[in-house]
């Protein structure tokens, strides 16, 4: 009876010995945690002009069409407009008709993506652990569309610069406060339910 007590005050301890290493484990990484909430699954934009202005005759793409790379994608006066790379078509310029003025800058006719280059992009204040993120810092985010399932990732950039249209102003002392882009990769070929335009959340894990 002795020793069986022996054993059970044993075990006991060690359980509690156990829980006090996990939860202070728990707390030092949940303290070292930068949660970003304004994030978003995107590559970057490609847009498609001809090389000389004139009327956009037609298109012969969609939204959502995976063209490959030299594939035709409008006309433009006599000039055919060519992808640059295999990729995702994301908006196309409907007004057929209408004079494209490449000189303006106006010229785009087709937008496309690269899904190879897909990354989630947070929006991070200043002021709410930027210092702490470092590229090569492991990272978990979630995306609204498939509720609580977790996804893993690695930070592979932070912005050298602010966003120019992300300043926040705090109330309390009417200081600006710049917005950061933060870039997380993750495995494609493991995830390929995840689409350019899902909105996420992130959470890094500084080392």
């Amino acid at each position: 009876m002795k020793n069986r007590k022996q054993v059970m005050y044993a075990v006991f301890g060690a359980l509690i010995v156990a829980g006090i290493i996990g939860g202070g484990a728990w707390f030092y990484v949940s303290a070292k945690t930068v949660y970003i909430d304004q994030s978003v699954i995107q590559a970057p934009l490609i847009n498609l002009s001809p090389v000389n202005s004139g009327v956009l005759e037609a298109v012969f793409v969609k939204d959502g069409d995976l063209v490959t790379a030299n594939e035709p994608v409008a006309r433009v006066g006599s000039e055919i407009v060519e992808a640059k790379t295999a990729g995702e078509i994301v908006s196309v310029n409907q007004n057929i008709g209408q004079y494209e003025n490449t000189l303006t800058g106006q010229g785009t006719v087709v937008t496309m993506i690269d899904p190879t280059q897909l990354r989630v992009v947070g929006h991070l204040d200043e002021n709410k652990g930027l210092a702490d993120v470092h590229v090569g810092d492991p990272a978990t985010f979630t995306v609204d569309a498939f509720g609580s399932e977790v996804f893993k990732g690695v930070v592979d950039e932070v912005a050298p610069s602010a966003e120019q249209t992300s300043v926040v102003f705090n109330i309390s002392d009417q200081r600006p406060t710049n917005q950061f882009d933060v870039y997380v990769r993750f495995d494609l070929a493991k995830y390929p339910q995840l689409k350019n335009g899902m909105s996420a959340r992130i959470w890094v894990y500084p080392q």
